[in-house]
């Protein structure tokens, strides 16, 4: 398949600016970005007037539950609803059947992706409380960061040992990314409830008993470690306005410890629990109105940096279960720049401010080699948005292999018209093109 293309007549969104102009794409990158260019022969021309070209959307933040969990998700179908959505690289969790907590372990899921992956890949090593010689000797390269779950978590990896926490913080040689929430405050949160609810806790209790001073402990710790060793930390899904001072706002250059937010934050609050029930049930939890307010603020002015998505599928039939039995994370790739773009819509955000969010601040922080901007000779990974096409959810489209989306009935404003991976049409507006495969993610370090 062709993997040259003259794309005509775009507004571009890079590095802090809009502008028109065509874009070439020759060999799988990005040729010449200019006004006028003329086609040349062989060149696939799209003419996108009226469309916004951006760089792909790097989304460091997914779990795709292979090896182990391959019921609810695979590699195979997370990558395609990425593709769908405008998303060209990924970075997975560590939590999989087995946990990433090794070299061994690391590579096998590079060598699973490499089979089925649409669109780029990377995979985060864990961290547990007996690993740290493996994290000591982690080839910087092999591995975008260590991810320390400074909270519940699934299996081997809640990271609850002082000594080695201070050690991983000390010693690990990417940086470290944190879910932070405090596990003992949550337990004592959690055992209240049963008392008043027994089995049946409902789903509005979910941000109380994992609360935002369980959040903010945690998060406390992960910064104050980080400050003893001069450690490069990334605190994942901040959801509370509380956290938020925690954080330096600006650009991210200079930063040594930033923050990401997620896309399900922007949009839901915990008004949604008694209509979507345990659909949104996530961790950390899905909280006030306020907080989704001042989280978005926070986007706005750089004091978050990064704007991902948590994507973690479970069966209908799971979530359907009581409380302490159905299991937390939603599905959010497909639509995931969608839902940044409607708070452009909205005016909350600038599109010059998403892009930095969802391209640039992954590419920077992670040092990843050559993407996540529109710069002539960086791989073309694309997408083409069509800001004037409504785009009404509904669970026949859904490509996650769970089947649903927590979006189904909502109109987003934009469309993603086309994605390109390595300068290869992935998606096309309609469908994935099944042939594509991406390729593993680079780290200059």
């Amino acid at each position: 398949m062709s993997t040259d293309w003259l794309i005509k007549n775009a507004e571009l969104v890079n590095e802090g600016r809009r502008f028109h102009a065509d874009l070439r794409v020759k060999h799988g990158r990005i040729d010449n970005i200019g006004g006028d260019l003329a086609a040349r022969p062989g060149e696939q021309v799209i003419d996108a007037s009226g469309l916004w070209l951006l760089p792909g959307m790097i989304d460091d933040q997914v779990h795709f539950r292979e090896p182990g969990l391959t019921h609810k998700a695979d590699i195979a179908h997370e990558s395609r609803a990425c593709a769908a959505g405008g998303i060209t690289s990924f970075m997975e969790m560590p939590n999989t059947k087995p946990p990433a907590l090794d070299r061994e372990s690391l590579e096998a899921k590079y060598e699973r992706a490499a089979q089925t992956s649409a669109v780029n890949y990377a995979f985060y090593m864990g961290a547990s409380n007996d690993n740290l010689e493996a994290i000591r000797t982690l080839d910087p390269k092999a591995a975008p960061g260590v991810k320390v779950f400074m909270g519940a978590s699934t299996g081997n990896m809640l990271v609850d040992n002082p000594d080695t926490l201070d050690g991983i913080f000390r010693e690990a040689p990417t940086p470290i990314i944190t879910h932070c929430e405090d596990t003992p405050m949550i337990d004592a949160l959690h055992a209240k409830a049963r008392e008043t609810y027994g089995e049946h806790i409902p789903a509005r209790e979910h941000p109380l008993i994992r609360s935002r001073e369980a959040c903010i402990k945690s998060t406390r710790l992960a910064i104050s470690l980080a400050q003893k060793h001069g450690t490069r930390l990334h605190v994942l899904h901040i959801s509370t306005a509380d956290e938020l001072a925690l954080f330096q706002p600006g650009p991210l250059k200079g930063k040594k410890i930033t923050a990401e937010t997620c896309v399900h934050f922007l949009h839901f609050s915990d008004e949604d629990y008694d209509r979507l029930g345990f659909l949104i049930k996530c961790n950390p939890a899905i909280k006030t109105a306020a907080d989704r307010e001042a989280i978005t603020k926070a986007v706005a002015e750089g004091r978050i940096d990064v704007l991902a998505t948590d994507h973690a599928p479970h069966l209908l039939e799971e979530k359907g279960q009581t409380y302490d039995k159905a299991p937390s994370g939603l599905p959010l790739v497909q639509f995931a720049l969608q839902t940044a773009l409607q708070r452009v819509t909205e005016g909350k955000l600038t599109l010059e401010r998403v892009v930095e969010a969802v391209s640039h601040a992954p590419a920077t922080l992670f040092d990843v080699h050559e993407r996540g901007f529109l710069r002539e000779g960086y791989a073309a990974d694309l997408v083409l948005v069509d800001p004037n096409k409504p785009h009404l959810v509904r669970r026949g489209q859904v490509l996650s292999k769970c089947g649903w989306s927590p979006f189904e009935g909502y109109t987003f404003n934009s469309s993603i018209a086309a994605t390109f991976v390595n300068g290869r049409r992935v998606w096309d507006g309609s469908n994935v093109d099944g042939a594509v495969r991406g390729e593993r993610l680079a780290f200059d370090r």
